[in-house]
């Protein structure tokens, strides 16, 4: 197989440039066309990679690529879960080369949607192809590959529930993660929930003259800074009354095998920049962004920002809040929560609407599966060591759906870094990476097949 991979390298990466050309935001409405072509484009790069059965499943937003090849029903099957749809590129000027241009610097590719997910996520139909074309296809293999994931995959619960016969599988098989390091790989085993909300805070009912009616009406944007600041304490410790009663506390023993990961706080200040870390008392930085909730602003907006000055008070201001959760917190409940104190905490000259917008429950991955050994020993056997076994800060909420309603565990087996800036200007992924997973993914499903006889 691995020569099959040399010898379509250079081809490999081109349709991988291709496909991050076009820009599919799914979170705004005028890319809707270019997410639509890049369905198409998935649909057509599975076909012919050598899937006997591709499909556009439409959905209530955007469609749902399902795509499978079944060489024999006594086999396992391999359902490989991805998402075409990516982040707005916003800020624009931040960016080194213009982010639907994706061009190939210090061998890294740089483009939106990069690493998350179309790099990743493209690994799997090229590792399918190899797999096909070389008569080293060891499981039966499905594909469903979503274009809303970045807007909180509203309607892949109802295809799910819809299609749980076609979706008959023996394991999901991910990659929308990362690992240490291209000398450290990891599989994730544990994410984070989350609990994403817009409020709005308003005072008068237009915009004032801040010099005729400063000190005698209440600045929304002023109330809105101080209220989100009382949200954490002076130990950052989030004040909302109950945000910690089912959080789940590690013992010291699941903390120290935590610290056994490979982690240079120095080079992690280094890369960002930063003279110091920040967060949560008690806790290191490993801990902090994987296994302890967070409430985080997005966004703040309100009053004038444009050029030179403007003397106004602001009729209204805005905030975008994520919280990110962990194993025995519910979304529902953190959002209710959240808005329950965040009214009451508002003084009467102002009002202020809460809006819930999506939101996704915690997961933590058994490390002792079929699946889980299957992929370690696929990573040993392409990295030469062992992988470690890591909790994820970030969210992929759909990971606890799949297990609730298909009753399947998911393999989470990134190849990305946390250096990739995904979700940021410059997102960027490695073509060692990219062609590493190209190479580790058919050992999955090799080592899975195997392991089930």
């Amino acid at each position: 197989m691995n020569k099959y991979i040399n010898d379509n390298k250079d081809r490999f990466i081109n349709e991988l440039l291709d496909m991050l050309r076009i820009p599919s935001v799914s979170a705004d409405p005028k890319f809707k066309g270019d997410v639509l072509r890049t369905a198409e484009f998935v649909k057509q790069r599975l076909i012919e990679a050598g899937a006997d059965h591709v499909e556009l499943c439409e959905t209530a937003g955007n469609p749902i690529v399902y795509g499978e090849k079944i060489i024999d029903p006594s086999l396992p099957t391999v359902l490989v879960y991805g998402h075409y749809d990516v982040q707005p590129a916003d800020p624009y000027e931040l960016w080194t080369s213009p982010p639907f241009e994706p061009v190939i610097k210090d061998g890294k590719i740089y483009a939106r949607g990069a690493c998350d997910d179309k790099g990743q996520m493209y690994m799997h139909v090229k590792a399918f192809e190899t797999m096909v074309q070389t008569g080293n296809l060891a499981c039966n293999a499905k594909f469903m590959i979503e274009g809303e994931e970045e807007v909180g995959s509203a309607n892949l619960g109802i295809f799910v529930k819809e299609n749980k016969e076609k979706l008959k599988s023996d394991v999901i098989l991910i990659s929308d993660t990362g690992m240490l390091g291209n000398d450290t790989p990891s599989i994730t085993t544990g994410l984070r929930g989350l609990s994403y909300v817009e409020v709005e805070v308003t005072g008068p009912n237009r915009d004032l003259h801040s010099g005729l009616y400063g000190g005698a009406v209440a600045n929304p944007i002023n109330i809105l800074c101080q209220m989100i600041a009382s949200l954490h304490d002076e130990h950052n410790h989030i004040t909302i009354p109950g945000f910690y009663d089912n959080v789940d506390e590690l013992s010291k023993e699941e903390r120290a095998e935590m610290a056994r990961a490979p982690f240079d706080l120095d080079r992690y200040k280094k890369a960002l920049d930063l003279t110091d870390v920040h967060g949560e008392e008690g806790y290191v930085t490993m801990e902090r962004n994987s296994i302890r909730p967070t409430l985080d602003v997005n966004g703040i907006w309100g009053g004038y920002t444009g050029e030179g000055a403007k003397t106004v008070i602001a009729s209204k201001a805005h905030a975008k809040i994520s919280m990110r959760l962990v194993p025995h917190q519910s979304s529902e409940e953190i959002t209710e929560k959240f808005k329950k104190h965040f009214e009451s905490i508002a003084p009467a000259s102002v009002k202020v609407t809460v809006k819930p917008h999506h939101g996704g429950e915690p997961v933590v991955t058994p490390t002792d599966s079929i699946a889980y050994r299957a992929a370690a020993k696929a990573y040993e056997e392409t990295f030469g060591v062992k992988p470690v076994p890591v909790r994820s800060g970030g969210s992929i909420p759909i990971v606890a759906m799949f297990k609730s309603e298909l009753g399947l565990d998911s393999v989470l087996m990134g190849f990305g870094l946390d250096s990739d800036a995904i979700h940021s200007p410059n997102e960027h992924f490695g073509i060692f990476n990219y062609m590493k997973g190209i190479e580790t993914i058919p050992l999955f499903y090799r080592h899975f097949a195997e392991m089930q006889q």
